[in-house]
C-alpha cells in the first residue's frame, strides 16, 4: 500500500477496516457470544438458529455459509457466534495467509469434526487455491499431487466434516463454481439507527460507561449504520469522557466529532477528499476509478469497499463499472460545509 494511504487510514476514525488493537480485549468484550444477543436482521437470525439446531440434532456440520455486503456489519462476529452455538472451534484466516495451495491444505487437514473455518475476503483467493475448496466443501476430501513429472499421482486426502463461512464485499467477484458450493448465501444489510442505538446502549453497560439518551442517539447517527464504526466511536467518546466528564453536552460532543474529522453528515477525511477530488480535479466527473485512486493516492479496493458504499447510500455519487461522478447533493454538501 502507498505510504500516504496508511497515514490517511490512521486518520480515518469511521473506517470499517479493523486494526490489530481493535481485535484485542475491548472488542472481544463488545462482541455478543450468543445468537439471541446479536442485534441483527431477524429473518437471517431465525434461519441460522434453525440451521444450528437441526445440525446439532443430526450431529452434522452446518451447511457452508457465504456472507456478503460492505465490511463492518458483523460477519466475523456472527462466525464466532456460530462456532459457539455449535460448540466447536473457530479457525479464522483471510486470503493473504492462504497464498499457496499448501497453506490451505495445512489449515483444512488440521480441522476437527464440525469446526468452523472463517475465510475473510474469500473472493481474493487465487484460482489455484480456490480449486482446493471444491472437493473439500462437497466431499470433505482434497486431491493432492504426489511426485513430479510423469510419475506424479493424484491422492485423495480425507477431511473431517467442517463448515466454511466465507465473507466477501464483492459477490460478483466470486467464481460460480465456488459460490454454488455454499448452502447458504446471505446478504447483510446496513443496520437501522434504532439497531445501532441498541448496540451502543448494550455496550455502554459492558464498558461501565454512563451516557445519557441524547449522547447515545448522537453517536448512533454518526455510525453510518455500521456496528464496527459505532463501537469505535463509543470507545473514543469513552476516552474523552474519562478526561473531561462533559460529553453529555451536545456542543462538547460535536467538538469531539469535529476533532476527529466527522462533519454534520458523518463524512470523514477520506470521504471528503474523494468528493473534493472529483469536484475540483475532474469537473465533477465522470472519472475512471483507476484515475481517481491515483489522484487520491489510495487503493481502488479501498475506495470501492470502504468509501463508496456509504456515499452511494446517501446519494452523493453515481457509479458504473467504468466511471464515478459526484451528484448535485454531493456538490452542494462539499461547497457549503
Amino acid at each position: 500500500m502507498i505510504e500516504s494511504s496508511k497515514e490517511e487510514e490512521n486518520k480515518r476514525v469511521v473506517t470499517t477496516t479493523e486494526k490489530p488493537e481493535d481485535t484485542w480485549k475491548i472488542s472481544n468484550i463488545l462482541r455478543p457470544l450468543k445468537l439471541e444477543d446479536y442485534v441483527w436482521q431477524e429473518s437471517i437470525k431465525k434461519h441460522l438458529s434453525v440451521s444450528i439446531a437441526s445440525s446439532k440434532i443430526r450431529w452434522e456440520a452446518m451447511e457452508h455459509i457465504l456472507f456478503y455486503w460492505p465490511p463492518g456489519l458483523g460477519k466475523t462476529t456472527i462466525s464466532n457466534i456460530i462456532a459457539t452455538e455449535m460448540e466447536v472451534s473457530l479457525r479464522s484466516t483471510s486470503w493473504p495467509a492462504i497464498d499457496k495451495q499448501s497453506d490451505l491444505v495445512s489449515i483444512l487437514s488440521n480441522l476437527e469434526e464440525g469446526d468452523v473455518l472463517f475465510i475473510d475476503e474469500i473472493h481474493r483467493l487465487r484460482p489455484q487455491v480456490e480449486e482446493i475448496l471444491y472437493t473439500a466443501m462437497e466431499d470433505f476430501e482434497i486431491d493432492i499431487m504426489v511426485g513430479s513429472w510423469t510419475g506424479a499421482q493424484s491422492v485423495k486426502l480425507p477431511l473431517k466434516p467442517f463448515t466454511l463461512v466465507g465473507a466477501t464485499t464483492r459477490l460478483s467477484a466470486l467464481s460460480s463454481p465456488l459460490r454454488d458450493r455454499f448452502g447458504n448465501v446471505l446478504k447483510l444489510d446496513f443496520y437501522s439507527n434504532e439497531d445501532i442505538w441498541l448496540i451502543i446502549h448494550n455496550n455502554t453497560k459492558k464498558l461501565e460507561l454512563d451516557l445519557n439518551e441524547a449522547t447515545l442517539k448522537n453517536i448512533a447517527k454518526k455510525s453510518r449504520w455500521t456496528p464496527r464504526i459505532s463501537n469505535r466511536l463509543l470507545k473514543i467518546v469513552r476516552d474523552y469522557h474519562t478526561i473531561w466528564k462533559k460529553v453529555s453536552d451536545i456542543k462538547v460532543l460535536e467538538e469531539i466529532f469535529k476533532d476527529i474529522w466527522i462533519d454534520n453528515l458523518w463524512l470523514d477525511y477520506l470521504d471528503r477528499k474523494y468528493l473534493e477530488t472529483i469536484y475540483n480535479k475532474f469537473n465533477s466527473g465522470p472519472v475512471g476509478l483507476n484515475t481517481l485512486a491515483s489522484a487520491i493516492w489510495e487503493e481502488e479496493s479501498t475506495l470501492e469497499d470502504v468509501v463508496e458504499p456509504y456515499l452511494l447510500q446517501i446519494g452523493f455519487i453515481e457509479r458504473t463499472s467504468r466511471w464515478r461522478k459526484i451528484s448535485w447533493a454531493g456538490i452542494n454538501h462539499i461547497t457549503k460545509n
